[in-house]
């Protein structure tokens, strides 16, 4: 999974990026210091892994990860190549899911580009730019399928959708809030659109502020634009974050809760990731390795066995299934086989969260 983090220059991106990646991408108090994307895997923190991991001892532990890529400081005008325009468009064309940084706090200190808070403001300058840039890109297909329908009357439907979307786009709408049926949807989902990315707003906000969002009106703010668009937010203090990645083990449990949470930006952030893309994982497990892998909600066990070799999946025989919950609960997998929760499945087994598999296959 890769997640793009984009915002406004001096918004706090960078500072994000470093508290959950600790990938050391500089950070300064000016716009464009981050010209090329940072990138930083990070693992997806699972205490189901860490359980099996103790209990198998295995060679190798290997968590599921998240790639985070901090993209330029865009400003008004990137469609048309303004600041870093075009190359930071290009980078987030490549991500699953913008995370998309808005300042929710005063700070004299440090410079805001547009001259002063305002969440709503800042969202429409980003969302703008993007929606110029799909208009450009949805006018071309316009015109291709155009071409297309002199020699064949198919692609009419085509000319249809797209110049419906068109004038979507133009009344400055997203378009992902284009509304449409499944089989119109999967015809736009070619066109690699940037407002067709799902978003999770992470609203930076400075302690205080992070501490009463319900009286946060910067927070409230990003809250009713993610809660229109059927987005998430995700409240966050960068410079909190940047404390927390410092500290491990009981040092960070005690100061979160100190600061009264629970889990840190990060974990949350991967949550809500997980959400809006519809991921799940399941886990294999034994002496040689323990690990987690990332499928959609909804993959079939052949196509999940895909995930770790594509011979497994062309030689799918069975998968060999216990749920975590239920092996936790009886101590072993042993235990849990005894009991018969061992189920053998099918190539239609839908693979659920917290699956424990074994793939037989012959090839």
């Amino acid at each position: 999974m890769k997640l793009g983090i984009v915002g406004l220059p001096n918004v706090g991106k960078s500072t994000l990026f470093n508290a959950i990646t600790n990938a050391g991408a500089e950070s300064a108090n000016y716009p464009f210091c981050t010209i090329d994307p940072n990138v930083g895997m990070v693992a997806v923190p699972d205490e189901r892994l860490d359980k099996l991991a103790e209990m198998y001892q295995p060679d190798k532990k290997t968590p599921a990860v998240i790639e985070f890529v901090d993209i330029a400081g865009l400003v008004k005008g990137a469609s048309k190549g303004e600041g870093l325009g075009n190359k930071f468009l290009a980078n987030i064309r490549e991500t699953d899911a913008i995370v998309h940084v808005v300042r929710c706090f005063d700070d004299e200190n440090v410079i805001h580009v547009e001259g002063s808070t305002d969440p709503r403001r800042d969202i429409d300058i980003i969302n703008m730019e993007l929606v110029m840039a799909d208009l450009e890109m949805v006018q071309r297909r316009v015109e291709k399928a155009t071409k297309a329908l002199k020699g064949d009357k198919k692609f009419q439907h085509e000319v249809d959708v797209f110049t419906a979307l068109q004038k979507h786009l133009d009344g400055g709408n997203l378009a992902r809030t284009f509304a449409c049926d499944e089989d119109d949807a999967a015809l736009i989902a070619t066109s690699d659109l940037l407002t067709l990315k799902p978003v999770i707003y992470a609203a930076n906000t400075d302690e205080a502020g992070f501490a009463d969002l319900e009286h946060n009106q910067y927070y409230q703010q990003v809250k009713a634009i993610a809660d229109a668009e059927d987005s998430q937010v995700l409240p966050i203090c960068a410079k909190m974050e940047q404390d927390i990645a410092e500290l491990e083990g009981e040092e960070k449990l005690m100061f979160l809760e100190e600061l009264g949470v629970e889990e840190s930006g990060l974990d949350r952030l991967i949550k809500c990731s997980y959400a809006l893309l519809g991921l799940i994982s399941f886990l294999t497990y034994g002496k040689d390795e323990c690990r987690a892998w990332t499928i959609k909600k909804g993959t079939k066990a052949p196509q999940a066995a895909g995930k770790i070799h594509s011979d497994i999946e062309r030689g799918f025989i069975r998968a060999e299934v216990i749920a975590y919950d239920d092996m936790i609960a009886c101590g072993s997998v042993n235990a849990a086989k005894e009991k018969g929760l061992l189920r053998s499945e099918g190539k239609e087994y839908v693979v659920q969260d917290g699956d424990m598999v074994y793939f037989r296959f012959n090839v």
